[in-house]
């Protein structure tokens, strides 16, 4: 984008770039919040309310992908669907296919979950396994990957300011082994207390440090946090170089940057599906485990067991003999919620009308590197009432910015531009996190938002200062 062109920062700049986006097509097949429906206070109210389409404008800004995704209009229909199949088949559901259904049996549903999410984050079908949730995958994973030694391998590397689920998993970890978390746990901070960003040769410099007695490195491919995608072939490669087993949280990486899971010789990985994959709030997850990794006897020794990680062919034998399925489905406890593998077939059904990762990412970059362009152009930038954190460098992000606001503005900008229906993601004291998500998105949202932040940024200056009386904010929107 040509910076010192004024036109590329009017409003029909964007919505020329949305007439030229080849994915744009692919937002009408989404959910996108009303402002009326978000103001709703009542269930039959928020029912009631419906977007008038000669009123473009009631519709929200929604950034908000890297926390909850947008629902696909297809879940609902899909899960009318399965529960049409459940009413009318009763227990027949588990294997009896129907003609013209667009639904897998029951009994098959987790594996079409996983070939369809398989090219997602690079790695063989056999290699995925759809189950559970990111905090109980990565417990798991960790009951057969991570056996400390107290006179050898026993410590365990992540980042200081890891999610806090992850944090927990590692601690609790370290704790039912009878280790200490004080000297067990090494925690990787940035060098900079100004500067959150954990460069790779920081990383690797604190593998080096504790290469000797480290049995396992934990790190998220996106710091939800920042924004950062962290350089995960080069990280694991030299992981495996000092023997330490690596484990990678996606939450914030799948369905949002190009993963080659397999091909990075990644160990295992988890992740959730309701962030940038779709699925809904609190949808089952997944696990990645490297064919290598997974290629057990019989009665593996390392990892815990459960009637859906046995065969097909003999699961239903209950005759208590344990029959791993071979690779990540092995991995399986118990039979998946199917509510929730239908809602998440039905969201992945946009991945292939998108045509992959591959044009999704190639939208991603353009349509972050706008909101960067706004966003530096902004006067409230030039004023400097906020920074961006993530990296500048497009191969080191994602879809999201970060921006940290100077000190004492969050509540009331959050507050502004929850009244404008724009809908953001913010982290405690100062961060506001904006992820411009390739398939419902589009770039006029990203005008839109920027626009709202900056007059967003300058009420709650003037708040701050003491010169703002209750009510004024209406009339100092329409007049800055």
């Amino acid at each position: 984008m040509d910076r010192e062109n004024p036109h590329v920062f009017i409003r029909d700049y964007a919505i020329s770039l949305d007439a030229q986006d080849p994915l744009f097509h692919i937002r009408k097949e989404f959910c996108i919040p009303s402002k009326s429906q978000l103001k709703a206070g009542s269930f039959p109210e928020a029912e009631s309310q419906s977007r008038d389409p000669s009123l473009p404008e009631d519709l929200s800004v929604y950034l908000c992908g890297n926390s909850l995704g947008a629902q696909p209009r297809v879940v609902s229909e899909r899960l009318q669907q399965h529960l049409t199949t459940w009413s009318t088949q009763g227990v027949f559901g588990h294997f009896k296919p129907l003609s013209d259904s667009p639904l897998p049996t029951w009994l098959d549903a987790d594996t079409k979950a996983s070939e369809s999410i398989a090219p997602i984050v690079g790695a063989q079908p056999s290699e995925v396994a759809i189950m559970e949730t990111l905090t109980a995958n990565l417990h798991l994973l960790m009951c057969s990957f991570y056996k400390p030694d107290i006179n050898g391998r026993h410590k365990i590397i992540l980042e200081s300011k890891a999610f806090p689920s992850d944090h927990f998993v590692v601690e609790s970890q370290l704790l039912h082994h009878g280790l200490d978390p004080s000297t067990s746990m090494v925690s990787i901070s940035s060098p900079s207390p100004s500067n959150p960003i954990l460069t790779t040769d920081h990383i690797l410099a604190v593998l080096d440090q504790h290469a000797k007695d480290t049995a396992l490195l934990v790190l998220p491919g996106i710091q939800f946090y920042t924004g950062q995608f962290l350089d995960i072939p080069t990280i694991t490669a030299h992981a495996h170089s000092h023997g330490i087993f690596v484990i990678w949280d996606l939450a914030h990486a799948v369905g949002n940057v190009p993963l080659q899971l397999h091909d990075w010789n990644v160990d295992a990985a988890v992740w959730c599906s309701y962030k940038y994959l779709n699925s809904g709030p609190g949808t089952i997850g997944g696990l990645f485990v490297h064919s290598r990794n997974a290629e057990e006897p019989s009665t593996p020794p390392n990892r815990l067991s459960g009637w859906w990680g046995s065969s097909k062919n003999t699961r239903f034998a209950m005759d208590n003999k344990f029959s791993p399925i071979q690779g990540a489905s092995g991995f399986q406890l118990s039979n998946p919620s199917i509510l929730d593998i239908t809602a998440l077939n039905a969201s992945l059904e946009m991945f292939v009308k998108a045509g992959g990762m591959a044009p999704i990412r190639t939208k991603s970059l353009k349509i972050t590197k706008y909101l960067e362009d706004l966003l530096v152009h902004s006067g409230s930038y030039q004023s400097r009432l906020f920074t961006i954190i993530t990296p500048l460098d497009p191969n080191q992000r994602g879809a999201q910015l970060s921006l940290r606001l100077k000190e004492g503005l969050l509540d009331a900008v959050m507050h502004e531009l929850v009244e404008q229906g724009v809908i953001v993601d913010e982290r405690q004291p100062d961060v506001v996190r904006v992820a411009p998500a390739p398939l419902y998105n589009s770039f006029e949202d990203v005008w839109r938002f920027v626009d709202a932040f900056d007059q967003a940024l300058n009420i709650a200056v003037v708040a701050k200062e003491g010169r703002l009386k209750a009510g004024e904010s209406e009339e100092m929107k329409i007049t800055s």
